[in-house]
């Protein structure tokens, strides 16, 4: 395909089939068909070649943009200009031109006409065949008609005396001894040119997702019976365990069983400072192994895995279109047949007024030349293949293009509080002893002996304990549990009971006012007695996650309204808003709940995003405006969102809105250039004031600039968030 009205060509075509509904992307070569069981891919394919295209199924995930037929090998465009460039320098510099200088430039002309120009020939007449227009059929016209007449003027209207000059003119030229060589070579040199350049700019907008393809170890050391052999990753099964040593990329999704080390993330949701893992902790296939060895447990292979869900994710997105891409290629659709009979009317009009034959035909290939819809056709798709390659790369993960156009709209983004704002995890967070209690040794021994529980408050004690103390904790000795109230045992000698705090005895001042905070935000506070007496209160709770509160600072900064919706109880969920900034505060919100109020948002004309992380939120993150899901969470949470946010970092929602805006701008931008190059060149051309080769230097100029202006998106960073003042304890 070449144009926007290629695009809409094989979408028609795709369409007359019964059910079938389909949206094709230029910039990608791609595309993505809706189509009920009676109608099976041959059928899909077949349609696309019965509209003079060929076609094959894709394979997976793409990692770049397909190729298309249409791009131009270097070694091609160095040949073509070699030949066109003396033709083009001696039309234009009269003082150059030398006796027989018109033969010398049909003799290097005709190649670039007919060998260099083969590719727009061939595909023009593919389109004839089927009774449509594109963009090659413009170009293969304007090439013809221009060689064609100098053909005529050079054996038949004079111009093929020896002694021959020609003037240059910016214009149409008058009078039949003038040629148009330059215009035939040139209009040719320059298109190929413009798409050498886009396909160049192509390959740099589809690198992040190749980038993505390529992150995955090639192969996997497995460990069978204590014997270590290396297999193919793709041959790797859940359940198998495998080895990662220092160095080596995690081959798949998996648990850690053994072993403790520190993951590099960057590479695949951005994040900058490894995460140090252990048994039982989660790891993502294609991070990176930068500490010990690791012995993880396969739990998802192939297109299971979150590399995968990414790369299908920015795939979908990129083959997807938004409502700004479905006009262009409705009107360049209809630009082409438009162009022609333009063309025609020309020849007819200056024809009928008597006007030169080769001026009136010079104007005719200059409206041929100058409205080649490619420019129409690009604006669009490459700057939504940049941003969302660039989204991929800052770990954000759009469905499609009309979740950019949503993103723009957005004015109230309702946040999740457990697993969204907060880590989703039990931490120690405060330790409050007894006058004369050694906090380190109560919470030693505290953590010995919760490391035989299975309680969340209990791991939240035990690793807190082994964080400051190492992986080897004392001994237990006569561990027992008290339902419904802690857990007993001995360590080191000392008989060490943690049990919550009602069922205590009675606490001294200072880890009594500790437990009334505790109680009053929310959060869980147990008891540590040693030898039957109180020694320590420990609280327990979820913990903000790093970046919370500057990501609600940033989104006030921007201009949106956060809401906090929870199904924690008021003292958790005042406590969390009161420290990020939060006004309005919706607490003891089930999933139910969590849906009406986006119903009664949208009811009050505000457009809204809800970012969520659970199963509970999967509701109302399918019922607002955009769902925004972090990668960290559920499935249903993800596949309910039209946004997920792969590293988990909750910053990443607000670079994700200031993308979008930047996008739509950057869409609105090469939409007024390509809809106004036309509207100012065609009477242009028309009017008889254009040379049809610089005809063809426009053209291909505005598709290099609307391209190249898409690409600055790839190298878009957001503004770095300013310290709100009088904020430093909060962070």
């Amino acid at each position: 395909m070449t144009c926007g009205a290629c695009v809409a060509r094989v979408e028609k075509r795709l369409a007359r089939l019964p059910g079938v509904s389909a949206g094709v992307n230029l910039a990608t070569g791609r595309a993505r068909v809706l189509h009920p069981g009676s109608v099976g891919p041959d059928q899909l394919v077949a349609a696309v070649e019965a509209a003079g295209y060929r076609a094959e199924l894709p394979v997976g995930p793409a990692p770049a943009a397909a190729p298309r037929e249409d791009l131009v090998p270097a070694r091609q465009l160095a040949v073509v200009a070699a030949l066109a460039v003396p033709v083009i320098v001696l039309a234009m510099v009269p003082g150059l031109q030398f006796a027989g200088w018109q033969w010398v430039s049909a003799a290097l002309a005709l190649p670039v006409v007919t060998w260099g120009s083969a590719g727009f020939h061939r595909r023009a007449w593919q389109g004839l065949r089927h009774a449509t227009g594109t963009m090659d059929s413009l170009v293969s016209l304007g090439v013809l008609a221009s060689a064609g007449w100098s053909a005529y003027a050079l054996l038949a209207g004079g111009a093929g005396a020896w002694g021959m000059r020609m003037p240059f003119s910016l214009t149409a030229r008058a009078g039949e001894a003038h040629i148009y060589l330059e215009a035939a070579v040139g209009v040719p040199l320059f298109v190929l040119c413009g798409r050498w350049l886009e396909g160049r700019v192509r390959d740099r907008t589809g690198a992040a997702l190749r980038a993505l393809a390529e992150l995955g170890a090639k192969d996997v050391g497995v460990l069978e019976d204590g014997v270590e052999r290396r297999i193919p990753v793709d041959r790797l099964l859940p359940g198998q365990r495998f080895v990662v040593r220092p160095g080596e990329k995690v081959a798949t999704d998996g648990v850690v069983v053994e072993g403790g080390s520190a993951l590099d993330l960057s590479l695949l949701t951005g994040e900058s400072m490894p995460v140090e893992v252990g048994p039982g902790d989660r790891v993502a296939g294609a991070t990176l192994n930068v500490g010990g060895r690791l012995l993880v447990r396969a739990t998802a292979v192939g297109r299971d895995t979150r590399l995968a869900r990414i790369t299908e994710l920015v795939t979908e997105a990129q083959t997807g279109k938004a409502k700004a891409q479905r006009l262009a290629d409705t009107v360049a659709g209809v630009f082409v047949p438009c162009a022609l009979a333009i063309a025609v009317t020309v020849l007819g009009f200056w024809l009928g007024a008597g006007a030169d034959p080769a001026a009136a035909t010079t104007a005719a290939v200059a409206v041929l030349v100058v409205a080649c819809p490619c420019a129409l056709g690009l604006a669009t798709p490459t700057a939504l293949l940049a941003a969302t390659g660039r989204g991929a790369e800052l770990g954000v993960l759009v469905r499609g293009p009309e979740v950019l156009e949503s993103l723009r709209r957005i004015d109230t983004v309702v946040l999740d509080k457990t697993g969204t704002l907060t880590t989703g995890r039990m931490e120690l967070l405060e330790t409050v002893t007894v006058p004369g209690a050694d906090p380190d040794q109560v919470l030693r021994l505290a953590g010995a002996l919760e490391s035989h529980s299975e309680h969340p408050i209990g791991r939240a004690v035990t690793a807190a304990a082994r964080h400051r103390f190492g992986e080897q904790l004392p001994p237990v000795h006569g561990f027992a549990a008290e339902t419904g109230t802690g857990v007993r045992g001995e360590v080191d000698g000392v008989a060490v009971r943690v049990v919550r705090a009602g069922a205590a005895a009675g606490l001294p001042a200072g880890p009594a006012a500790a437990l009334d905070r505790a109680e009053a935000a929310g959060r869980t506070a147990v008891v540590v007695e040693l030898a039957g007496a109180p020694a320590a209160l420990l609280v327990v709770g979820d913990s903000l996650r790093p970046g919370s509160y500057r990501t609600v600072h940033r989104l006030r900064g921007i201009g949106l309204t956060p809401v906090l919706a929870t199904g924690d109880g008021p003292g958790a969920a005042r406590a969390a808003a009161e420290h990020l900034g939060i006004a309005e505060v919706h607490a003891g919100a089930g999933p139910e709940r969590k849906a009406e109020l986006v119903a009664e948002l949208r009811a009050a004309g505000r457009t809204v995003a809800v970012v969520g992380d659970g199963v509970n939120d999967a509701v109302a993150l399918a019922a607002a405006d955009l769902g925004v899901a972090l990668g960290s969470g559920t499935d249903a949470a993800i596949g309910a969102a039209g946004l997920t946010v792969a590293g988990g970092g909750i910053e990443s929602v607000v670079d994700a809105v200031l993308l979008a805006r930047r996008t739509l701008a950057t869409v609105r931008t090469n939409l007024c250039w390509a809809f106004g190059y036309n509207v100012v060149l065609i009477p242009l051309a028309a009017l008889g004031l254009l040379n049809p080769m610089l005809a063809g230097l426009a053209m291909s100029a505005s598709s290099v600039l609307v391209v190249g202006n898409s690409l600055r998106l790839r190298t878009w960073r957001p503004a770095p968030a300013r310290r709100p003042a009088g904020t430093g304890a909060r962070r």
